[in-house]
This record gives structure tokens, sequence and C-alpha cells, in this order.
């Protein structure tokens, strides 16, 4: 009996008792976010590098950022809050390592989809049009539909490959090509009725 105990599954925590060590200060809270959330976070990492030991170091830096982050932040969703941090270490070391002519990742190839909408100009107003522009791609984000919501912020903010986005929603590839084309358009159309030409 005192064998199948412990032989048992270990079970993660819940969120919230995660938060609850990371305001503790007690570094079992990066033990049960590693347990919990790493195959997660390095396949954020991953979509984006496309290299082993990037990903590993985006880990460690995302656990990092999450213990020096809480407190005092106390997130919502833990989930989402960790994913954020991951996203943003690997997209700096992505522009890191493009400096370096490392081979591109699946985050070149949707950024490229986009091009025509974030280039820059690099005047002196640019800072405030980043900003504005971000607003509007936000709302309009927002105002889609739940699927088409999810296959952009999959592409765009996640940088899924089109066969894994395909794969999560049980649709073909070319729905789901047809379906980033429409985005695009309209977000195009968007852009275009909030002054941007493009």
């Amino acid at each position: 009996m005192e064998l199948q105990k412990n032989q048992r599954a270990r079970m993660p925590l819940d969120d919230d008792s995660i938060v609850a060590l990371y305001w503790a200060r007690d570094e079992q809270a990066i033990e049960e976010t590693d347990f919990k959330y790493k195959a997660y976070l390095y396949t954020v990492a991953y979509y984006i590098l496309h290299e082993r030991l990037d990903c590993e170091e985006c880990l460690n830096d995302t656990y990092l950022g999450a213990w020096n982050a809480m407190p005092p932040a106390r997130p919502n969703v833990l989930k989402a809050f960790l994913t954020t941090i991951a996203r943003r270490i690997a997209v700096k070391r992505y522009h890191r390592n493009m400096r370096k002519s490392v081979v591109p990742s699946e985050m070149t190839v949707s950024l490229s989809e986009l091009a025509d909408f974030v280039a820059g100009d690099g005047d002196a107003d640019a800072a405030f049009d980043s900003a504005r522009l971000g607003r509007v791609i936000s709302d309009f984000v927002r105002s889609l539909p739940d699927r088409k919501r999810f296959i952009y912020m999959s592409r765009y903010y996640m940088a899924e490959p089109i066969a894994v986005i395909a794969g999560e929603l049980s649709l073909s590839r070319s729905t789901v090509n047809k379906e980033l084309a429409a985005i695009r358009y309209t977000l195009k159309e968007k852009l275009e009725s909030e002054g941007y030409s493009l």
C-alpha cells in the first residue's frame, strides 16, 4: 500500500499556490513553476529561437524574471504572466542572434508576413507613432472573433508554425493560411482608415 502511494504521479500546484510561494520568497516557487510550465515555456521560446541551448537559457531567465517580479507583481493569470516574460526574453535573444547572423526562425517568417504593417521610418515622431500603432493593432485584435484572434495571436505573438496552429484547431493548413490572409487584409484596411498609408 505504501509503495502505491509513493508511485502516484506528482500533481502540479495550482497557480495561486505557486504565486504565494513567490510572495513568501520560497525557492520552491521556481521548482513548481518549472514542473508545471517548463514544456510550455520551452515551446514558446523554441518557436522564436529554434535553438535548444538558447531555449534553456530563456527558461532560466524566465524563472529569474518571475522571481524578481513577484512581489510586487501579483499576476491574475500566472501562465500569461510567464508567457510574457519568456516571450520578451526570447525576442531579445532572437534580435541578438540576428545581429550575429544566426539561422532565421519561425519568428522571422511570421514577422515577414507583417512587414508592410510594422515598418518604421525612424523620424522624431516614431516613438509616439509606434505607441499609437500598437493601440490600433491591439484594439483590432480584441475585435476579432475568438478563432481569428487565436490564429492571429498564435502566429504573430507566439510565432507558432502554420502546421501547429492548424493542428490545434483541427483545420487544414490552407484554411489557416486563408484566415491569416483575410486577417492581414482587414488589418490593412483598419490601418488605412486610421491614416496609415501602406
